[in-house]
């Protein structure tokens, strides 16, 4: 199936996404957009850092991580997860995160 779009515009991104096993997004953060994460098949888990935080969301279950949150996805289960990630509201951007440590100064 891989991801899909259903809604874009210039502030707001709304797909359905897809994890294999084992598999994550990369470490990264958003300057002006909220994610609000639904899980809708398996269990995916989300990371932050500064806070480290982690939850964990079986069917239906949902979390929103705010601008400026580094953040990743993780799919722990056993076969591949899918989940609602709905962007908003603002101007999208991706900011990869490539060394991780508690003040992000790497």
């Amino acid at each position: 199936m891989g991801n899909i779009e259903i809604i874009k515009t210039d502030d707001v991104l709304v797909r359905i996404m897809e994890l294999k096993t084992g598999t994550s997004t990369e470490w990264h953060y958003h300057t002006q957009v909220t994610d609000y994460f639904t899980c809708l098949e398996g269990t995916v888990r989300i990371e932050t850092r500064n806070p480290d935080t982690s939850m964990d969301l079986a069917l239906f279950e949902c979390t929103e991580v705010r601008p400026a949150q580094v953040h990743r996805v993780v799919n722990i289960s056993d076969s591949f997860s899918k989940y609602l990630l709905a962007q908003g509201i603002g101007k999208y951007d991706f900011i990869k995160v490539h060394s991780i440590n508690k003040d992000l100064t790497d």
